[in-house]
């Protein structure tokens, strides 16, 4: 395999002088003759993109240097584990949590809470793995382009973006209802009411502000940003071991009666919707290329943050059902009025201003992160190149947070929070799913070395994976109390499962750091992923139908064709330079 080569920064060009080459790359968008003879390819293209796939030292290499400028590696295990605290704890558990709570499953939402902490916890195994093999800013995208092929890394993308720009406009959303909160106002007090629909007429304008200047922070610098974050970070975890504390002092355990009001599908429903708040721990994963040492300091700043997380998140659920009962609590701004109501009316506004700084915190991680998502799907061409472009000062993706910014500014202007919730978790659900599909083809499947029975072999017993996992999924939204279904669906996953790990050897082991007990963690990853998203609303899947064509359309006009010409012309180099031994497969 060919050693990485870096990005050239010898005389770098000016940053904000573009080209039409910036906007339209390849040979396809040369002139309008060009782009009516790759639109005439289209169906080649297609079958050409599905089963084409990238390698680590494509993505570790040639993408990188699309950027023409590298980002500073400056970041350690202390700052990871911060940026972990800090692009989790924020409206998730301060406002999804009063909502579900409230709507959703009653007292019995911490047990909502321990549902989707287990199945991020898997997740986050998952993406430490890659992390720290492709210590790229790509994310899961660079992931699924290696492994699963470029058309699906594609749909995985949409979804990435998705998740990110509606994740910090809902975020930025709850951030203007504790805002008002502290100034003893009507959460939607400072909103502006308009003639649109239902869900759509509350404009908010200070959510904009709040996302634009949490990007300004981002863009100046990576390492300033991270000084900024576990500073706000300390604080706010301060204000959470008070609101634990304080809430189990004065709580009381008849509040917790009943404990399931809405059954036990409300405490699946509800983890599916507050799995929202577990995410974001994928961006220290987008920061694995400005970390000075990947293989040690992702794997203590994943796995750490996010254990402390799933406890902490565990008590404040059980400590503000202890302090109210279920019907009085308030959805938006959950733990600030329930000590009032406890007779602690001079901790509504310290509370409020935790809540704040979490919020703040996450909308400041988030935004590195989404940028550096952008960035790497501009690099393989997905979106227009000059997103991937890195200030050569600041070492910052100044054109990538622009785009995400003014996305999610214009979403959280605009949309209600449980109209972002749903849309969020079932986008978050299918990326991480993907994610465990990965890691099972990456260490099963290595191509030139796997026999083509034991590919066949692999295949078919991942789709039984997933037919049953969906098969749960599906019984259990339409009778939830049955469990016939489960006795057919069970054995079929666990004996697949069963098949992978006694048929088929393991062709790739993981250098310095890798998930235990493969092939059961990434498959049972895929099982609970699937369960949940069965539990999510219909609505939430006619968003995700409707964002998919959308994406699809796209990939179509631009997409297909830009990735190819990119392609290609990286194969043209490969057979030009007769001493380079790396294997792309385009």
């Amino acid at each position: 395999m060919a050693t990485p080569r870096e990005p050239n920064t010898v005389n770098p060009p000016n940053y904000w002088k573009l080209s039409k080459s910036d906007f339209f790359p390849g040979e396809s968008f040369k002139n309008w003759s060009s782009y009516k003879s790759a639109v005439s390819q289209t169906c080649h293209r297609f079958r050409d993109r599905l089963v084409s796939r990238s390698d680590d030292a494509n993505e570790l290499g040639d993408i990188r240097q699309q950027s023409k400028n590298d980002m500073k590696r400056c970041l350690n295990w202390w700052d990871l584990t911060w940026f972990g605290f800090g692009s989790v704890i924020g409206a998730g558990i301060f406002v999804l949590t009063g909502k579900e709570a409230h709507d959703g499953a009653g007292p019995a939402i911490v047990l909502s809470y321990v549902v989707s902490g287990f199945s991020a916890m898997l997740s986050v195994f998952c993406y430490t793995e890659f992390a720290v093999e492709i210590p790229v800013a790509g994310g899961s995208f660079a992931y699924l382009r290696i492994e699963l092929g470029d058309f699906v890394a594609f749909i995985a993308a949409g979804n990435i973006l998705l998740e990110g720009i509606v994740g910090s406009a809902a975020v930025a959303r709850g951030w203007t209802s504790y805002f008002t909160t502290l100034l003893n106002r009507h959460p939607d007090s400072l909103r502006i009411r308009s003639n649109l629909s239902q869900g759509f007429n509350l404009l908010d304008p200070i959510a904009v502000a709040v996302l634009i200047i949490s990007s300004t922070i981002a863009i100046i610098s990576t390492r300033k940003t991270s000084i900024i974050n576990w500073i706000a970070s300390a604080i706010n975890t301060a204000v959470i071991i008070f609101v634990i504390i304080a809430g189990f002092l004065h709580g009381k355990s008849s509040n917790m009666t009943p404990f399931l009001p809405y059954g036990v599908k409300g405490i699946f429903q509800a983890a599916a919707v507050i799995y929202f708040a577990y995410g974001g721990f994928d961006t220290i994963a987008n920061l694995a290329e400005e970390t000075k040492n990947p293989a040690t300091d992702i794997p203590i700043g994943l796995l750490g943050s996010m254990s402390c997380i799933i406890v902490i998140y565990c008590l404040m659920a059980l400590s503000l059902s202890m302090m109210q009962p279920y019907t009085n609590i308030n959805p938006d701004a959950a733990y600030s009025l329930a000590f009032e109501s406890v007779g602690l009316k001079w901790a509504k506004p310290l509370v409020a201003l935790g809540a704040l700084k979490g919020m703040t915190t996450v909308l400041l991680v988030g935004s590195l992160g989404q940028a550096r998502y952008t960035t790497h799907i501009a690099r393989a061409h997905m979106i227009p190149p000059l997103f991937a472009l890195v200030h050569p000062k600041t070492g910052t993706p100044i054109n990538a947070t622009l785009l995400t910014t003014i996305l999610s500014a214009s979403f959280a202007f605009f949309s209600s929070l449980d109209m972002l919730a749903d849309l969020l978790s079932i986008s978050t659900l299918f990326i991480f799913m993907m994610m465990a599909i990965a890691l099972l083809v990456r260490r099963y499947y290595v191509k030139g070395v796997t026999s083509r029975r034991n590919l066949r072999t692999l295949v078919i017993l991942l789709l039984i994976i997933i037919a049953a996992s969906m098969g749960s999924s599906a019984y259990w939204s339409s009778n939830p109390h049955g469990w016939l279904g489960y006795a057919i669906t069970g054995p079929c996953w666990f004996l697949a499962t069963m098949g992978i790990a006694i048929k088929l050897p393991q062709e790739r082991t993981p250098k310095v750091w890798g998930v235990p007990f493969v092939p059961w963690i990434p498959s049972l990853s895929i099982a609970i992923n699937l369960f949940l998203m069965g539990s999510l609303r219909t609505e939430a899947f006619i968003r995700f139908g409707i964002c998919t064509v959308v994406m699809l359309i796209y990939y179509l006009i631009f997409g297909l064709h830009a990735t190819y010409d990119m392609a290609h012309q990286q194969q043209l180099e490969v057979h030009k330079v007769p001493d380079n031994t790396a294997t792309r497969s385009g």
